[in-house]
């Protein structure tokens, strides 16, 4: 298996950084987009997701507003 970009560790970082700040699980943000929690756990370890992926679990987090 390819190894994680940086590109890839910096979305998943962002995304895991959010979730802490909103204090959200991932079994709480599993039940938000409609998937199961295994999948977020896989996604974020990995830093294999699309940006649609990333956008609708943002928009679910309610962030207006990222600082890169």
């Amino acid at each position: 298996m390819p190894e994680q970009t940086d590109w890839e560790m910096k979305a998943a970082n962002l995304l895991k950084a959010e979730l802490k700040r909103k204090s959200v699980t991932y079994a709480q943000l599993a039940e938000l987009i409609a998937d199961k929690e295994v999948n977020i756990r896989n996604k974020l370890s990995r830093g294999k997701f699309s940006a649609a992926f990333l956008f609708q679990c943002l928009s679910a987090l309610k962030v207006d507003v990222l600082h890169l």
